[in-house]
């Protein structure tokens, strides 16, 4: 079971990291609520994509039985395919898979986003479609740079749940200096709100990047 960390964040909210090595098979006898989880696994014949699901769901409840005082229930999807715990409305997850990692982050108190990235160039060249012109400047040549600004806006995406967000004009970075680990300064500008957020980041191995915010890092701006 390779459970790679558990991270209490604050003193409602965890961030739990899995290194994922199992086939489908041996996840499932991990979960609670294994009959129902069997029932509701989606149509997905590649094997690989379904061990990071079921991944995801053995991390979470892992994940919120550190918390004092939560209660356990089963994971649905929203309307728009978010993952939440069931008939626990102050409950927040944010999931998130790539490759080897796996990604949880679990509240009893305001909304959680989490993101994990694979490195690759591919964030490059799809830039200009998320990222703004002094996003791109900053970014420079840097592949890393790059899949942590995307992981990042992905972060906030989640954070906040607003469907048709333009990640390029809407979820804004501030310039920053790559390094192990550290502190994004982001922006949501939606027409009557405005929000600042502290996106929390750090490299896995050398090829992955993780992000996550929690809501009480949020700062309401004057529009």
């Amino acid at each position: 079971m390779p459970l790679h960390s558990i991270q209490p964040l604050s003193d409602c909210a965890a961030l739990g990291l899995w290194q994922l090595t199992e086939e489908p098979s041996a996840l499932l006898p991990l979960l609670p609520y294994a009959a129902e989880y069997e029932t509701r696994q989606p149509p997905i014949t590649h094997a690989q994509r379904r061990a990071e699901w079921l991944a995801g769901r053995v991390l979470a409840h892992t994940v919120l039985r550190t918390l004092p005082g939560a209660v356990d229930a089963p994971i649905g999807n929203d309307e728009n395919g978010r993952p939440y715990f069931q008939h626990q409305p102050e409950l927040a997850l944010s999931l998130s898979h790539s490759g080897a990692w796996v990604a949880a982050v679990v509240s009893t108190r305001g909304r959680v986003g989490t993101d994990v990235e694979c490195i690759r160039e591919k964030a490059q060249k799809l830039a200009p479609r998320f990222l703004a012109e002094s996003e791109r400047a900053d970014a420079g040549d840097d592949a890393a740079k790059f899949s942590l600004y995307w992981s990042a806006k992905e972060t906030l995406y989640k954070l906040h749940s607003r469907r048709g967000l333009v990640f390029r004009e809407q979820l804004l970075l501030d310039p920053f200096r790559l390094r192990k680990a550290g502190v994004l300064t982001g922006h949501l500008l939606v027409e009557n709100f405005r929000s600042q957020h502290q996106i929390h980041y750090q490299r896995l191995a050398t090829d992955y990047v993780l992000t996550y915010c929690l809501e009480t890092a949020s700062v309401p701006l004057p529009l």
